[in-house]
């Protein structure tokens, strides 16, 4: 996760397994400084980073496909 984010250095980073829809979850605290409407960074949206996330390239294990 910090390989593709390299911008969550220094920030804690919480991994929350989803089992049963087999995903997880990802909580990076202070990335969106205090808040969506006081945070000076480009595009302070969550969703935004998530689909900036989700366009990473990342190898995947034959195995878990």
């Amino acid at each position: 996760f910090r390989e593709l984010l390299p911008e969550t250095r220094g920030l804690p980073v919480h991994r929350h397994v989803l089992p049963n829809l087999r995903a997880v979850n990802f909580v990076v605290e202070g990335l969106l400084q205090e808040g969506v409407s006081a945070s000076t960074r480009f595009d302070p949206q969550g969703k935004a980073l998530g689909e900036w996330l989700r366009s990473r390239l990342a190898d995947v294990p034959e195995a878990v496909l």
